[in-house]
């Protein structure tokens, strides 16, 4: 193999941990992230060993524990990874036993940014792989040439409420959608494995192609997440969308961003205007014959009808969907993680309250869901070397 690896000098251990993320919020189409506390976490052990020993062992537990390639070259984290190691000289160790044990809570297919939260997770896989030290913007970069866009990457990364955008790019550089994504990670053959010697570098990011803003959240706002028992391919859901759309139309998402992306850091929320707010025309219209229910549920659900509820969207491309809910002082948690909560079933808080009758509207549609009550990851994504 004509690429290099990292000298490997002791056994070293880190933990890899991404946030599930919504995008899409309300108006914000292609905008707007929220980070989210489901995680996908990667317990990573590098081991010296002899070269003809060398390999890497994925295992795979939690959501999508059925699905997931457990073939390096054929996972999208570890291909991701791979990517990256090879664009810096490198492959993966070639005198090392590499463990990566991932266990997910990222739904696949469901519109939580399960792909994102890979893809990120692949990017710190190569940086500690490689030692690298990539910054938090060239971690961005690498994410933006697989998933191209930035809302769910961002979100995933950097945590908390986000805006974000592909900047313009000057002449000389190449953006990364002109680059087919087949020369960043090629399709796997069936006997896909190690690059060839000689193999071309595959090509370099943009430098910091994607920019980013953290929006206020009030201490208020929790968020409820409806996930129901069937997936949307985003392939297919963006091919729901119009080529072309109104004046009118983009005018109405405009306003509505502004308006949102300030009033949702206010403390107390005003639920009339957030609500309002969140209503959008450029994507949840068009996507709602993929989706049963969606209609009642966007436009059925107000605060007036049911106290408490702030806005409620798709979330990304569907079918999930996002509530934002004001959350009660006294409601009664159970702690699952440092920073998940599940109501108990017994609780009549206002974020119980709104999960059911998301769930009994989509039981009137013949749809089985299961809803989640959780809190914004505000530190997005971490590596820590143990």
């Amino acid at each position: 193999m004509s690429s290099g690896t990292a000298t490997v000098q002791g056994e070293r251990k880190w933990t890899i941990r991404v946030p599930a993320s919504s995008a899409n919020i309300g108006p914000g189409f292609d905008v707007l992230g929220l980070a989210l506390s489901r995680h996908l976490t990667i317990n990573l052990t590098l081991t010296p060993s002899d070269p003809t020993a060398a390999t890497v062992i994925l295992s795979y537990e939690g959501e999508g524990a059925g699905e997931a390639p457990l073939d390096p070259y054929k996972n999208l984290i570890t291909r991701v990874a791979l990517y990256v190691l090879l664009s810096h000289g490198l492959s993966f160790p070639s005198a090392a036993i590499v463990k990566v044990a991932v266990s997910n809570q990222v739904p696949f297919g469901r519109g939580l940014g399960s792909s994102a939260s890979a893809v990120v997770a692949g990017v710190l896989l190569a940086s500690a792989l490689g030692d690298l030290k990539l910054s938090e913007e060239r971690i961005k970069d690498y994410a933006l040439m697989v998933e191209r866009h930035p809302d769910n990457v961002t979100a995933a990364l950097v945590g908390g409420f986000t805006g974000s955008f592909l900047r313009t790019l000057d002449p000389s550089e190449l953006a990364p959608s002109s680059i087919p994504l087949a020369e960043v990670l090629p399709a796997y053959p069936a006997n896909a494995g190690p690059p060839l010697p000689g193999q071309a570098p595959p090509p370099q990011p943009p430098v910091c192609v994607g920019r980013h803003v953290r929006y206020g959240l009030a201490k208020e706002v929790g968020v409820v997440v409806v996930v129901p028992k069937f997936e949307v391919e985003t392939a297919k859901a963006r091919g729901a969308l119009p080529a072309s759309y109104s004046r009118a139309d983009v005018v109405f998402n405009l306003q509505r961003l502004a308006v949102l992306t300030a009033t949702l850091g206010a403390s107390p929320p005003n639920a009339e205007i957030i609500w309002e707010a969140m209503r959008d025309k450029v994507h949840q219209p068009w996507r709602e014959g993929l989706i049963p229910g969606l209609s009642k549920i966007l436009n059925t659900m107000t605060p007036s009808t049911h106290p408490g509820l702030l806005g409620v969207c798709l979330s990304g491309a569907g079918p999930t969907i996002l509530a934002l809910v004001r959350k009660d002082d006294d409601a009664a948690v159970i702690s699952t993680d440092a920073s998940e909560i599940t109501l108990a079933p017994s609780s009549t808080s206002r974020m119980s309250e709104i999960g059911e009758a998301i769930k009994e509207l989509w039981k009137a549609e013949g749809i089985e869901v299961e809803w989640m009550a959780l809190e914004v990851d505000e530190d997005g994504a971490t590596c820590v070397e143990l």
